[in-house]
């Protein structure tokens, strides 16, 4: 038996980095029409619908849903997607999915950006009573209030609201009691990822302040509040937000270039760069934003140990080139030569002694070489 999925849309080259965005209460991933093409671009931009909204089935979730079931029902469309490892935005509900991600399953997300949305919703009363309201007399009245809800007086997005009073009400009731339940304030400092929190300062959803609070308990966040946006600050305010979207998505690369630079040297990195053209300027990219961003940044090995089993890999694949530069990184991570010469030997067993004589030439010039720059700098 196949496994439903929610309704989703992807967007952009199945190569580039993912970035699954989350929609608001009421709406679709129509939420994201202005915003999404952009971000496609340079990422596989993954946009999907709520239960009960959009193309989505309602019995996805049911009454008394968190946004736990929501979180796990993102991770079983990244699955079938062959995501492992993604970027993610949301708004309102979507904002608090990411927010359930982000601390449930820390390892998944890269970056995590939180628009118009809170750790908590005012609590379950008014959630509540507007689930009873839904189940009972259904969403046409309630679509009535959402410009003034959604937008500042005078705005709106006729596509968002039919998209509200064409909803299911039971996938839409089960989403409120989801909101209701959810509070994670007490858990805001174990967020382990970089943040983005976006606010709206004329949203009367969730004002800034709500923001603001997930920004001063987050080890990692930067706030950022657009003067103009109320709740549904992607369809009123597109280009602020795909700005903001920009800066933050590229951290990963400028965090990955700073370290790039601390274990490789800025004479490397420097002759690298000057080498970049237009052919080859993704793939720089691509390394410093994965390699050094990702990988090397976790802090689960320590610089040492992911210098050791570099040497082996570049040894066991014979890119001899490669490893005289990883020996100089090794040096710069604190190993010493009798290390290097140790870890050398272990390769001579497991990747052959053919392979390990030439390791051993290539690290024995490098560090000659260190030998003599650091006999001139004496004196």
């Amino acid at each position: 038996m196949t496994e439903k999925l929610l309704n989703h849309r992807a967007e952009g080259p199945t190569s580039a980095p993912p970035l699954l965005l989350g929609p608001s209460l009421g709406t679709s991933y129509a939420l994201w029409d202005k915003v999404a093409p952009e971000l496609s671009i340079t990422h596989r931009v993954i946009r999907w619908d709520l239960p009960g909204h959009g193309g989505s089935a309602a019995d996805l979730i049911g009454p008394g849903a968190t946004v736990g079931d929501l979180a796990d029902l993102v991770l079983a469309l990244a699955d079938s997607l062959g995501v492992e490892r993604f970027a993610y935005a949301g708004v309102s509900l979507g904002g608090a999915v990411g927010l359930q991600l982000a601390l449930d399953h820390p390892e998944r997300v890269s970056s995590l950006a939180v628009i118009c949305s809170s750790a908590h919703f005012n609590g379950s009363k008014p959630w509540e009573e507007r689930a009873a309201l839904v189940r009972r007399e259904g969403l046409a009245g309630l679509a009535e209030t959402a410009n003034a809800r959604w937008f500042t007086p005078g705005f709106t997005v006729p596509e968002l609201v039919a998209d509200h009073r064409d909803a299911d009400p039971a996938g839409y009731a089960a989403c409120c009691d989801a909101l209701g339940a959810f509070d994670v304030r007490e858990r805001l400092p174990e967020l382990a990822v970089r943040t983005l929190l976006i606010a709206g300062r004329k949203d009367q959803a969730t004002p800034p302040a709500h923001l603001r609070e997930i920004a001063d308990a987050a080890p990692d966040a930067t706030l950022v509040e657009l003067p103009g946006a109320a709740h549904l600050a992607p369809a009123q305010c597109p280009e602020a937000v795909l700005t903001a979207l920009r800066a933050h998505l590229d951290g990963g690369a400028k965090r990955g270039m700073a370290v790039r630079r601390e274990v490789l040297g800025d004479t490397h990195v420097d002759r690298a760069q000057a080498r970049q053209n237009t052919f080859t300027a993704r793939y720089q990219d691509f390394i410093s934003r994965y390699a050094w961003g990702e990988i090397w940044t976790d802090p689960t090995l320590s610089r040492r140990e992911r210098s050791m089993i570099t040497l082996t890999a570049l040894v066991a694949h014979g890119h001899y080139d490669e490893l005289a530069m990883h020996v100089r990184a090794a040096r710069r991570n604190g190993l010493t030569p009798e290390e290097i010469g140790a870890v050398l030997l272990q390769t001579a067993v497991y990747c052959g002694v053919p392979a390990a004589n030439s390791a051993f030439a290539t690290a024995q010039r490098v560090l000659a070489e260190e030998d003599t720059e650091g006999e001139a700098g004496t004196g």
